[in-house]
């Protein structure tokens, strides 16, 4: 399928899609170096620009939208949220363009904390919008530790179909492949599993990014300051690093450091060869907002799943 791709960042879910064999036809971010990260390792079909910007008449028509909008305003770890945020509202611009483009699928992607707000009034205003825009929308909560990424990572995913499709397409939410327990068939991937084979950043290495924060590891009951257990998922890759707004970098499960750029990037599933352009505070910002390569090509999975039925092409045919 082609896929627009709006508030891209440095792709996670874009790569994911293009490995699960979908085209993205355009793509657009305000950051410069998350752009920069995008053409270096995706391609160059990304705009730089603010998406308030932007002529909605260049944008191309696709099969599918797809994107994260921003979540700053939503997030839990924003102690001051507030239902009137101007960055809770750029979604709004999202909405305009699935409302002008009318792709068949829509798939947002945004932090837990958008359900709680304004005691659920701003999940269920989204909903409602994209209802009257034409599609049939429903919302999951996901644990990525669920999906084999080793991070307890819980986000959002809105997924809409239009109603101009036949009934008989269905996007089939993926099925959870691990678990806790191994109650899924198998065991949560611990942050020890998947980082043992990088050595200490101060060894020589070839690997890159392998630089990080020099923070020093205080553990205190907040975010970003815990003790990493080196036995169960990482917690959630955050989207600050060392900069203002304080140090976020996960601490290492060895308690001496944080984590790397690239051990970031591994807990998010972005592939050795994947390049982040700019300061370390970008890079690991550039992370943290990412939706992870793993997840992002289970979704992409069911969408050519979708691709290749012969009532999604006639319902194309016909429309």
């Amino acid at each position: 399928m082609n896929i627009i791709s709006l508030f891209s960042g440095a792709g996670g879910l874009d790569l994911g899609l293009s490995q699960a064999g979908h085209n993205i036809v355009w793509a657009n971010d305000i950051d410069k170096d998350a752009v920069a990260t995008y053409r270096k390792n995706i391609g160059n079909d990304i705009v730089l620009a603010d998406i308030k910007d932007i002529d909605i008449n260049i944008i191309p028509h696709a099969d599918v939208v797809v994107g994260g909008f921003p979540c700053q305003g939503f997030s839990l770890a924003n102690l001051q949220r507030k239902v009137e945020d101007e960055r809770n509202h750029l979604y709004k611009f999202f909405y305009r363009i699935i409302k002008e483009k009318k792709p068949n699928f829509f798939i947002a992607e945004n932090v837990k904390g958008i359900l709680s707000l304004g005691k659920g009034t701003v999940i269920n205003h989204i909903l409602n919008d994209f209802e009257e825009a034409g599609y049939r929308t429903t919302y999951y909560l996901v644990n990525m530790a669920n999906y084999g990424i080793p991070q307890t990572r819980q986000r959002v995913i809105i997924v809409g179909k239009s109603i101009s499709l036949s009934e008989k397409v269905k996007f089939i939410f993926p099925k959870e492949t691990h678990s806790k327990n191994n109650q899924s068939g198998c065991k949560w991937i611990s942050i020890k599993e998947a980082l043992e084979h990088y050595p200490d950043p101060l060894e020589d290495n070839n690997y890159l990014n392998h630089i990080g924060s020099s923070y020093k590891v205080e553990y205190r009951n907040f975010t970003g300051h815990r003790q990493t257990d080196p036995n169960k998922p990482c917690p959630t890759i955050l989207a600050r690093g060392n900069g203002k707004g304080g140090v976020c970098a996960i601490p290492h499960y060895n308690g001496k450091r944080r984590l790397t750029i690239r051990e970031s990037a591994t807990i998010q599933t972005f592939p050795e060869y994947f390049y982040f352009c700019g300061t370390m505070n970008s890079c690991y910002r550039q992370i943290g907002n990412a939706v992870p390569v793993k997840f992002a090509k289970l979704l992409g999975d069911e969408l050519k799943r979708i691709e290749l039925m012969k009532d999604y092409y006639e319902s194309c045919i016909a429309l």
